[in-house]
């Protein structure tokens, strides 16, 4: 008997589950902009679904035509709070049922995904690059999320790392109300094409003097052997593939110039760094490993974002004066919009507009932000600045890199951060 109850609740329970799974594609099949919905794995939660929303290209003048943006839509349930993910890129790992956001991880959280527009398969036909921008990349937010609130009524919290941290706080700058709360990480301000504060942070800052002393001595290395060393970076190139816009020396050059950001991004060990008397083969083969050559390939899938960073989002510069004796190129100045930017786009003067919007948003707001960083990622630099709203909360992980997050942190910093994060979810405004 007790068997035969077991069965029939568990059949009830499986029919409820159902029915509630076919409740939630209705509605999200109804929403006013989506186009088609795709059901995907659902992995860690109770289902998942793939939506093309269309959206403007240009928000301002909805009649210059539209575009589909991908959305990943992970549900856990309708009456829980949602995280949204601000990515500032592709979002095909989207596609992952096990794929989850920390934030969403951490509270068993619905959890939203929106690929940046310009992006894999959310590119607008005809790809004009006057509407790429972040004001428009707002509004794609605000539109996929008002819209979405009619179905996952609960509390929402922005995220995204990187860019996509960025994104997140752009998008909070637009539409401060959308959000309850917002958990960006390791997002840049720059204020310029070649921002100026990001080598003297890798030179004085980043690590301690003595890494910082044997990254310069291993860049220099690799310079001095540049005879013995660039045969192997041609069969690299030619083996791989490789096309590039600036010739092979150049690119020589700038693997040696990007090595020290990228060293201090990704967070290498500076214990590792082997001394300058190894062979032309482990030298190589160290070097390009941090340093890869295909970053300045031509036609990057990143190309939309350095057309972003040269018009509004900023980027970093290179200081050249270590290393003048033994490089072929005179400046490093303007090398985005030499290596990188299309045609269409070249002769684009940078907008300040959005920094200075971004500034005096970050000091003057009372929205909920919880920002994390990496103490020596290069891109903390340009930081959320330490004149900031009374809700903002700032914690920087000793030592950190660009991968940063909450999980990371010291135990009573990562402690406080769930804190005050607990608070805000399950307290009333």
């Amino acid at each position: 008997m007790k068997k035969l109850i077991f069965a029939i609740l568990a059949l009830l329970m499986s029919s409820l589950c159902e029915l509630s799974a076919q409740d939630l594609l209705s509605k999200l099949e109804a929403l006013p902009s989506v186009k088609k919905v795709e059901t995907l794995d659902s992995g860690d939660f109770a289902e998942k679904y793939l939506l093309y929303f269309e959206q403007p290209i240009d928000h301002k003048h909805p009649k210059k035509g539209t575009f589909t943006q991908r959305v990943f839509v992970s549900n856990v349930s309708v009456d829980s709070s949602t995280v949204l993910v601000t990515e500032g890129y592709g979002a095909a790992y989207g596609m992952n049922g096990r794929n989850r956001s920390e934030v969403s991880r951490l509270f068993n959280l619905n959890n939203i995904v929106v690929e940046h527009r310009y992006f894999l398969e959310s590119t607008p036909e005809g790809k004009n690059w006057k509407y790429l921008t972040a004001e428009n990349e707002a509004n794609d937010l605000h539109r996929i999320v008002t819209e979405l609130k009619t179905v996952f009524p609960k509390k929402w919290i922005s995220t995204g790392s990187s860019k996509g941290g960025q994104n997140t706080v752009i998008y909070r700058s637009f539409f401060p109300d959308d959000m309850d709360i917002s958990v960006p990480y390791v997002g840049p301000f720059c204020r310029g094409v070649e921002d100026g504060r990001h080598e003297p942070f890798i030179a004085n800052f980043a690590g301690t003097p003595e890494a910082r002393q044997k990254i310069l001595d291993i860049q220099t290395e690799f310079l001095k052997r540049r005879d013995r060393l660039m045969p192997m970076l041609k069969d690299l190139v030619e083996s791989r593939g490789y096309k590039y816009r600036i010739s092979l020396d150049e690119v020589y050059d700038y693997t040696v110039l990007e090595f020290s950001f990228t060293f201090w991004q990704r967070g290498y060990n500076p214990d590792r760094i082997p001394a300058t008397d190894i062979s032309d083969e482990e030298l190589f083969r160290y070097f390009t490993g941090i340093s890869t050559p295909d970053y300045w390939e031509e036609g990057s899938p990143t190309t939309p974002f350095f057309v972003m960073a040269a018009k509004e989002l900023g980027y970093y510069g290179y200081d050249i004066k270590p290393f003048k004796p033994y490089l072929t190129i005179k400046s490093a100045k303007h090398y985005l919009k030499k290596i990188w930017l299309p045609k269409e786009v070249k002769n684009v003067r940078f907008s300040k507009k959005l920094s200075r919007r971004l500034d005096k948003f970050i000091k003057k707001t009372d929205c909920r932000i919880l920002f994390v960083y990496g103490e020596f990622d290069p891109w903390s630099a340009v930081r959320a600045g330490d004149k900031h709203g009374s809700n903002v909360h700032i914690f920087i992980k000793p030592g950190g890199s660009h991968s940063s997050n909450i999980n990371t942190l010291p135990e009573e910093m990562k402690a406080e951060a769930l804190s005050i994060l607990s608070q805000w979810l399950y307290t009333t405004k």
